[in-house]
């Protein structure tokens, strides 16, 4: 994931150093810093081939990110603006790394966890002025996918949320904001999704091949378009009530019962853009307007996947 990140950096502009903690002999040092340099630039060199980039530029942005040993850490973390610890996922592993981070980064740097599994608050009392302190969770590769996952503690400095928002959308990024929940919000939805795949095959409901072509040109083509929570209300959040219900008491209850927000939306009657108000407001919005754009965005995808057909020309008998 560290790689990743320095190709976001180093396509957008910056220098950027992968920071090595562990103490090395020149032999294992060479090799590590070999391995990543290849990475890098075999990954760079994958975007040149799917013509985003010109191969002339592969050297060029490889050559921002700087690989450096433990000997030379102090004086890159001394440097740093912003530092993704990006260690194994003990806690034994980031006390080790935010100890290095706490005694050489200067007070004003943003400091970061990639982690994907520990709570930013268990990881917050690890760190120097938490204030400066949140989880960032990338989404792989992270050169690519646009989202990157904020999640605060309660003594986050809103200041420095509002900084490390800016320095994401600086280099192209979208940063969404959770709270300190497991999972994060892409993790714990898809989680849903890929198990429920797997048990589909698994009591043979379909095949992998089947599911994936309902995934790719069904459920994912539709959510490109509209955000899940979007989706609930342009078709209805009773229709949400309902299906669960169905299906809560056909398949398994304790997957598919409702959570009680649905439940009580439904009885006040705010079933989403046919009733004017369900998880968003709709009162004073255009709603021929809205849903020309959901058509749009939609058949964007759909042409982008290549499906879209013009209508006959001749009526067939």
């Amino acid at each position: 994931m560290g790689r990743g990140i320095a190709i976001a950096f180093a396509y957008a502009g910056h220098r950027i150093s992968l920071v090595d903690l562990r103490a090395r002999s020149d032999e294992a040092w060479q090799k590590l810093r070999g391995e990543a340099q290849s990475e890098i630039e075999a990954s760079l060199s994958g975007l040149a081939q799917l013509g985003v980039i010109d191969a002339a530029q592969v050297q060029g942005i490889a050559a921002r990110v700087d690989c450096v040993k433990a000997a030379d850490a102090p004086a890159a973390l001394a440097a740093a603006e912003l530092v993704f610890e990006g260690v194994p996922e003990t806690i034994a592993a980031k006390r080790d790394a935010f100890e290095h981070i706490n005694r050489h980064c200067r007070e004003d740097a943003i400091l970061t966890s990639t982690t994907s599994s520990i709570l930013v608050t268990q990881l917050a009392a690890l760190v120097h002025r938490p204030e400066r302190f949140l989880n960032m969770h990338w989404l792989n590769p992270a050169y690519v996918i646009p989202v990157v996952e904020l999640s605060c503690h309660p003594r986050t400095d809103p200041a420095v949320l509002a900084r490390t928002k800016a320095l994401m959308e600086a280099i192209g990024k979208l940063p969404v904001v959770c709270g300190a929940s497991p999972g994060y919000i892409v993790p714990r939805l898809q989680a849903l999704v890929m198990n429920e795949a797997a048990r589909m095959i698994e009591e043979g409901a379909a095949t992998a091949e089947e599911i994936d072509k309902a995934t790719r040109y069904g459920l994912g083509l539709r959510f490109a378009a509209l955000g899940v929570v979007e989706f609930i209300d342009f078709g209805g959040c009773d229709i949400l009530h309902h299906a669960s219900r169905e299906m809560a008491a056909s398949i398994d209850r304790a997957r598919y019962t409702a959570p009680a927000i649905v439940d009580r939306m439904v009885e006040e009657g705010r079933l989403g853009l046919k009733s004017g108000s369900g998880f968003y407001e709709y009162e004073g919005r255009d709603v021929g307007a809205y849903r020309r754009d959901v058509l749009s965005r939609t058949l964007g995808m759909l042409k982008h996947a290549g499906l879209w057909q013009p209508p006959a020309a001749e009526t067939r008998e």
